[in-house]
């Protein structure tokens, strides 16, 4: 039995990505509540790398501005077609802190992102062998001139925290009516790019998936240095969670389930518009 245990184990790893069995584990949690969720931040990754990536590779390689229009429309496609996944485990993190899904959810989530970005580069690798195209690129941390990666790893958090604060910005403070969807999907794009251009020293990834799963695909195997996690993973999460922790303080919500001892900034116009009725009567 175990041999043949053992012979399965082995032709799957020989064929699937390092790692992608173990993002599948997180389907049976709770009861196998998340299998949705799982499918939906696998595809939707999958849809991301491929329509975001390819402008400047595959699409006006050669019309710098064109390729960012057409990068932002493919935010703005991957995001409709995908369904709004959040396709990046920084994000993730956040909005568990900020109440908005549950430890679990999170959890898988981040698995899904995972699983789709082991899948995707070594998917549309095969793609641009068959037709010939420029193959495509992904976000490395470059130790030349920051050995401890402590650069590196500033830039993502700069970059990540500032994601952050423009999708509270978008999603949550303002509202444009019946174009809002269209409207902040390519106000997100615009602010993905202009941090692209502005905080260029790791990439940026702005996604800890898209930093590892890059990785695995290029050199064959999780990284060893222990400062690509520092870079990718430590320093976009803690940026993550400053946003999420000052958006805490403005917006007067629990952050990991805690009342804040201080704020919020923002009026609480719901409770204002009850007391105003409450007077009326």
């Amino acid at each position: 039995m175990f041999s043949f245990i053992s012979a399965l184990v082995s032709n799957l790893s020989d064929v699937l990505p390092p790692g992608f069995i173990l993002t599948l584990l997180a389907i049976p949690l709770a009861n196998f509540k998340h299998v949705k969720t799982y499918t939906a931040e696998f595809i939707g990754t999958i849809l991301m790398i491929g329509l975001t990536f390819s402008p400047g590779k595959w699409i006006f390689a050669d019309n710098l501005y064109l390729a960012w229009a057409v990068h932002s429309v493919g935010v703005v496609v991957s995001d409709k077609i995908g369904g709004g996944q959040h396709v990046n485990p920084a994000v993730s993190v956040v909005m568990y802190s900020l109440g908005e899904c549950d430890y679990t959810e999170m959890y898988v989530r981040i698995a899904g992102a995972m699983g789709g970005g082991l899948v995707a580069f070594p998917l549309f690798k095969a793609m641009t062998d068959v037709l010939g195209w420029t193959p495509l690129g992904g976000p490395e941390f470059n130790p030349v001139g920051d050995a401890d990666g402590s650069a590196s790893a500033w830039s993502e958090f700069t970059a990540t925290m500032l994601l952050c604060f423009l999708i509270y910005l978008v999603n949550w403070e303002l509202n444009f009516g019946k174009l809002h969807y269209w409207i902040k999907q390519f106000l997100t794009a615009f602010g993905i790019r202009a941090l692209i251009e502005i905080f260029p020293t790791a990439g940026p990834a702005m996604n800890p998936m898209l930093g590892t799963t890059w990785a695995v695909f290029a050199y064959g195997s999780f990284p060893d240095d222990v400062r690509h996690y520092l870079v990718y993973w430590v320093a976009a999460i803690l940026g993550a969670l400053v946003s999420g922790f000052a958006y805490a303080v403005y917006d007067g919500r629990p952050f990991f389930g805690k009342k804040l001892p201080f704020g919020p900034i923002n009026p609480p116009v719901q409770v204002a518009a009850a007391t105003k009725k409450k007077k009326k009567n």
